[in-house]
């Protein structure tokens, strides 16, 4: 019989995620409700400083809440996107930067609404400002609470990595960078006897899969990751079914990586999940399909309108700099490997390729003008592209859209490379928001793993969730 004080609370990532947004959820709508209170106590107090009695004064507050102010916990939650990562929302470092500049990003979206709205009587500064100070508050709370019940270990699960080989040791060096931990990571189980009673960087192997009932019950394991490459023995797929049958939760090492760091492995996959992932389940439905392309043209309506904007004064400012052409083009590969032109402003000095050679471009890259730094952190070199989106070539989001030759040399060197051509390109994506500028081979295929990622797991959500995390990097001037 497992042992009763294993711990039962087990909560996968997405199950963290819908809890931190209920949460949330409560608290700014807690300071939508008090907000409302103190502006309605606010007015009344004006009304009895001029001289009226407390009655009268009552009877002659009429408070007119405007219909968009119910839905400021709503605006809340978009202004907190950045920090329901995981990672993040288990930081108290992270999750503080995230609250901290939510009511500052708000109160700035409040300001220019101020300054052009025609209806001053509209806006009701009082309650606005208490509610972006309460939710500040009601949220540092909830948070606080929340990474304190995350971080007891008497609620993580405790998992053990079956198989100590380079699959294991991979989940094994994910695990060891990530602060807090998402889980306690008890051990290793594996056959092999050169490896028993052995640790590698203090994660022991606890013994072999024969034993595998009796080491659960002994170190209250909770989860059991299968991180072995090739056939599973018959003895050891039956343990872990017994295991299963226990309550105790079964994963398989890909997936484990994918929650763990949100990419595919791509140097841990096997030809059948290959198959499985990006051929049987790389579909998606028509409505999607359908409703991602209607947001594609709508975000390429506003991205053209912005861009129309802010043509003339780049313009000027790029021929002042360094002279004209004002864009540049370039040929990309888009879906099905179709080749595609699209413009960019210029932000690299003339001729920055004048071997014909061409490069990655790399942070603090030295071709880069002092005008091209300013319209790379604020994203708005590709505003151009906004064409390509319209015209149905490129997606708001999907992996960046990358030269020809490229592409050849990577698929070389770098397994499955050419699966990011599954679907359209976009102007971000995850890989672009989760990581930076890669210099290297190794960190190409980094980033294709979080490629990957989003063609297995792309849904409405998702691209919309990279689109708010993309504007959030637009308004810190944070872009690559």
């Amino acid at each position: 019989m497992a042992d009763i004080s294993r711990p039962t609370i087990r909560l996968r990532p997405s199950e963290q995620l819908t809890i931190l947004l209920i949460g949330d959820l409560i608290a700014a709508s807690s300071a939508m409700v008090a907000s409302i209170y103190i502006w309605y106590q606010y007015l009344l107090y004006q009304l009895i400083a001029s001289g009226l009695t407390p009655g009268r004064a009552a009877r002659m507050i009429s408070i007119q809440v405007p219909f968009w102010f119910y839905l400021l916990p709503l605006v809340w939650l978009l202004l907190m996107v950045d920090s329901y990562d995981p990672h993040t929302s288990a930081s108290w470092r992270r999750t503080l930067r995230g609250i901290v500049a939510a009511p500052i990003v708000g109160l700035l979206g409040y300001s220019l609404l101020f300054t052009i709205n025609l209806d001053p009587n509209s806006l009701p500064r009082i309650a606005v400002g208490v509610f972006l100070v309460l939710a500040f508050f009601l949220t540092l709370g909830w948070r606080a609470i929340y990474i304190r019940i995350y971080t007891t270990s008497g609620l993580l699960r405790r998992v053990a990595i079956v198989g100590a080989g380079k699959a294991g040791h991979s989940l094994l060096e994910i695990y060891r960078k990530l602060s807090p931990p998402p889980f306690k990571l008890v051990g290793y189980i594996d056959d092999d006897p050169r490896k028993q009673d052995k640790s590698y960087h203090k994660v022991p192997v606890l013994g072999t899969s024969t034993s595998l009932l009796s080491l659960i019950d002994r170190h209250r394991l909770t989860d059991i990751v299968i991180a072995i490459n090739g056939e599973i023995k018959g003895e050891t797929f039956q343990n872990v079914l017994d295991a299963q049958e226990q309550g105790v939760e079964v994963i398989r090492m890909q997936i484990m990586y994918e929650e763990l760091t949100g990419r595919v492995p791509i140097e841990h996959l096997e030809s059948d999940w290959v198959i499985r992932s990006f051929v049987d389940q790389v579909r998606v439905s028509g409505v999607y399909e359908l409703i991602k392309r209607l947001m594609d043209v709508a975000g390429a309506l506003v991205g053209l309108f912005i861009f129309a904007l802010i043509l003339p004064l780049t313009s000027l400012a790029i021929a002042i700099e360094s002279g004209f052409p004002i864009f540049y083009a370039q040929t990309r590969l888009g879906r099905g490997g179709r080749i595609f032109t699209i413009r960019k402003f210029r932000t690299m000095a003339q001729n920055a390729e004048a071997d014909g050679e061409v490069r990655l471009a790399l942070e603090n890259d030295p071709r880069v003008t002092r005008v091209g730094n300013f319209l790379r952190r604020t994203r708005l070199d590709e505003t151009p592209q906004f064409l390509n989106v319209l015209g149905g070539e490129m997606s708001l989001v999907g992996p960046r859209a990358e030269r020809p030759e490229l592409v050849a040399e990577f698929q070389k060197q770098i397994p499955f490379y050419r699966a990011r051509l599954l679907v359209k390109p976009g102007l971000t994506g995850w890989a672009q928001i989760n990581y930076g500028y890669v210099a290297n081979v190794k960190e190409t295929a980094v980033k294709l793993e979080y490629d990957l990622y989003y063609i297995k797991h792309r849904t409405l959500g998702m691209d919309f969730q990279i689109v708010l995390r993309t504007v959030g990097t637009v308004l810190r001037r944070t872009g690559r």
